[in-house]
């Protein structure tokens, strides 16, 4: 019988925590795996602020993580791991170094300090609440944790829309699941993946705007100016992160494959996608509890719920 949960925490031994802070218009979430599962990441966007992705790489030592942080607070955000691995330790989590175990813990950020207040930024306290928040429940979404302050659809001339958090699963027959938790703070528009109807974006007027024809138009204004000076309000201001998830048993080079065949989801869905003002980041973890899948069929199911994640980040 297919579960009711249609959500990242559809995968057993996987906790989702938020952090919010509705006032300031942050917050963070923590995606929980304390016994360790094997870990990727596919950075794709030129503007990223992340931690420990270093360690994800195939042939690397360690080759399991214990938790993923998603954030506000651009570079300032990344302190709230410090949180996470705090509430790690504490469990005896994390990966064997002599008289300790230190959790892994990679993170990833958005720019959401345009947004509310940009003083207040998530930090160990807030990183370390996400985790006793954090349940197999299924996952909230919308204006919550990392995706508070989070906004869509950003180009000169246009008003971003909300953005947030989504989740969305696939659970096949055969036992397979392929889940994905995404927080959503683009440059470009959110569209549905089968029809390109914009369900989220730049309004001017209160009409949506392509953002990928005003970007054009303001390029070739730039190309003609004479100054050359690009005045543009989207740098730095985006990002569009994740974590794909499965119970797949995978190494750590088909774990990575899937990260990177999963940010086909974030092109069908967001346009334009990983600019140079995103820092578009997605990481993948697998399980490892079901044992007769393959790396394509896994990679082929992530980018269709990164791609549905989106979505339900703005419509939620």
């Amino acid at each position: 019988m297919e579960s009711a949960n249609h959500t990242l925490t559809a995968i057993d031994e996987i906790k989702v925590g938020h952090a919010t802070d509705l006032t300031a218009l942050t917050g963070c979430t923590v995606i929980l795996s304390p016994a360790g599962a094997t870990a990727g990441v596919d950075v794709r966007g030129a503007a990223p602020g992340t931690r420990e992705t270093e360690a994800l790489r195939p042939g690397r030592l360690v080759q399991k993580a214990h938790a993923v942080l998603l954030t506000g607070g651009s570079a300032f955000g990344l302190d709230a791991a410090s949180g996470v691995v705090q509430y790690l330790e504490a469990q005896n989590v994390g990966f064997p170094a002599g008289p300790v175990r230190v959790p892994i813990v990679p993170a990833a950020v958005i720019f959401d300090l345009g947004v509310g207040d940009a003083k207040v930024r998530p930090d160990r306290q807030m990183g370390y609440q996400a985790c006793l928040n954090a349940t197999t429940e299924p996952v909230a979404m919308g204006t919550v944790g990392a995706g508070t302050g989070a906004t869509v659809g950003k180009a000169p001339g246009v008003r971003p829309s909300p953005g947030g958090v989504g989740s969305a699963c696939r659970h096949l027959d055969s036992g397979l699941i392929v889940a994905a938790i995404m927080v959503v703070n683009a440059v470009g528009n959110v569209v549905h993946p089968a029809t390109g109807e914009i369900v989220a974006g730049g309004k001017e007027n209160g009409s949506f705007v392509d953002i990928t024809e005003r970007l054009l138009e303001q390029r070739a204004r730039l190309e003609s100016s004479p100054t050359g000076i690009d005045t543009s309000p989207v740098h730095g201001t985006s990002t569009t992160i994740g974590v794909v998830a499965t119970n797949a048993a995978l190494s750590p080079a088909e774990t990575n494959r899937v990260a990177e065949m999963a940010h086909d989801g974030m092109a069908r869905a967001i346009r334009p996608s990983h600019t140079m003002f995103d820092g578009d980041t997605l990481f993948a973890l697998a399980t490892g509890t079901y044992t007769e899948s393959s790396v394509n069929t896994v990679g082929i199911l992530a980018a269709e719920v990164v791609a549905a994640a989106i979505v339900e980040a703005v419509t939620a």
